[in-house]
């Protein structure tokens, strides 16, 4: 989101709104191993896949509604090709602006042959370029190529995705690489590093930092070094330390301890990457807002005056795929909204106030949007803010620079290294 955009906005920002996202989970089928996942597929549940129909008038209210951003997500979305193109096509159609979707990679993984591997990868570059998908994410978990093949279950990925990124590119894609946070990003540096028994262990939780940091440096250097373009970083996908009520009704998490972070591990985890990114942003599109891991870091030391709302609930809303309904976010399951078709949006509480997890789909544009919302509709709390918080405001007039000088990470354009340059 750009300065421009903000300008663009302030009619609907007046209003207490910002543009509307809808994550729409169309399957929890997927083929892949990841133990920081609860959908994997040794997972003993009754898979679900939602009614293209039902998708389309999902589709149809969100436009109705003013939403200018959607993610059709899994399971693995891949399975389901031909329906992905067209529900695709048909939201691009219908006017949503920016449109997202992701793999694990299976599809792109080493062949047997190059014969076979350029059959099959050709056909998914034709299909998803020829759509006006905007974003296209392909996830990787570890710096070590062997780590994060043992851990999806499938030889010959990180091969293949190489292979294939020339071939995105060329048809006008530029996928972003997407990390899901675990212990085993970095491979060596980070995959022993667990949380000791005494949490008041000063020491270890030096130490963590220390690896942290060197593993999310080993990671950005590997995936430049395959030819992405574009960075994001999945804060940890676990609700277990928290003191709330949370339950996941988005799956796509995991109470293994490869993911089970404590609040003071988080913190070090956000403090490494404040410390790193500023040393990458040249060198590749990193999505990850400086501000939000920062707010981020202040709360889990115990500072929460400074988070600004999440807008899961109020902007932001996932459908699940096991009863179509409509959630406030993919951690709040247990407060259902019924069919988003039926939701009567001038119900909404749009003073509601979570910051319960740390699902950056939500959190990272809440706190990007935060200011801009906040000038518009309470100068007042914004200036007694910005007194308390200066060093917050200076990391957010950074991210949206930054966010300009990477065309708001435009998937159908090629990074501009001159205007990265700066950063």
């Amino acid at each position: 989101m750009s300065s421009q955009i903000i300008l663009n906005k302030i009619s609907t920002l007046r209003k207490n709104k910002v543009p509307g996202q809808v994550i729409i989970q169309m399957t929890d089928h997927c083929n892949a191993l990841c133990p920081q996942c609860g959908m994997r597929k040794t997972a003993q549940f009754d898979r679900t896949k939602l009614d293209k129909d039902k998708i389309k008038k999902i589709i149809d209210k969100a436009v109705e509604n003013g939403v200018e951003a959607m993610s059709f997500t899994g399971g693995e979305p891949l399975l389901f090709l031909k329906d992905l193109v067209e529900l695709i096509n048909y939201a691009g159609a219908a006017g949503i602006k920016y449109i997202r979707t992701g793999t694990n990679g299976f599809l792109l993984r080493s062949g047997t042959s190059q014969d076979e591997f350029d059959t099959r990868v050709k056909r998914v570059v034709e299909s998803l370029a020829s759509t006006p998908v905007r974003n296209f994410w392909i996830s990787v978990d570890s710096a070590d190529s062997a780590t994060h093949e043992e851990m999806r279950g499938f030889k010959g990925l990180i091969q293949g995705i190489e292979k294939a990124l020339p071939l995105f590119h060329e048809a006008g894609l530029y996928p972003s690489v997407n990390l899901g946070i675990n212990r085993k990003l970095g491979g060596s540096y980070t995959e022993n590093c667990y949380k000791p028994e005494d949490e008041q262990d000063q020491d270890y939780y030096q130490e963590f930092l220390i690896q942290y940091r060197k593993g999310i440096e080993k990671f950005y250097t590997f995936v430049i070094n395959m030819g992405f373009t574009t960075v994001n970083m999945c804060y940890p996908m676990s609700v277990q330390n928290s003191e709330s009520d949370l339950y996941s009704v988005y799956t796509a998490t995991s109470r293994d301890n490869i993911v089970n972070f404590s609040n003071n591990e988080r913190r070090k985890l956000y403090e490494a990457l404040l410390d790193i990114i500023p040393q990458y942003r040249s060198k590749i599109r990193i999505f990850t807002p400086l501000s939000s891991l920062y707010a981020l870091k202040r709360q889990y030391e115990g500072k929460s005056a400074l988070n600004y709302p999440c807008r899961g609930g109020v902007d932001f809303f996932f459908i699940d795929s096991k009863d179509g309904q409509t959630y406030p976010c993919g951690f709040r399951g247990n407060e259902s909204f019924g069919n988003y078709e039926d939701m009567d949006m001038d119900t909404i509480d749009r003073k509601a106030f979570c910051t319960k997890c740390d699902w950056e789909c939500f959190r990272d544009p809440s706190v990007l949007f935060g200011p801009a919302l906040e000038g518009l509709n309470d100068p007042v709390g914004l200036f007694r803010r910005h007194a308390n918080e200066s060093r917050f405001f200076e990391l957010w007039r950074k991210d949206i620079a930054y966010y300009e000088a990477c065309d708001l990470f435009d998937g159908r354009k090629a990074p501009n290294y001159a205007k990265l340059s700066q950063y």
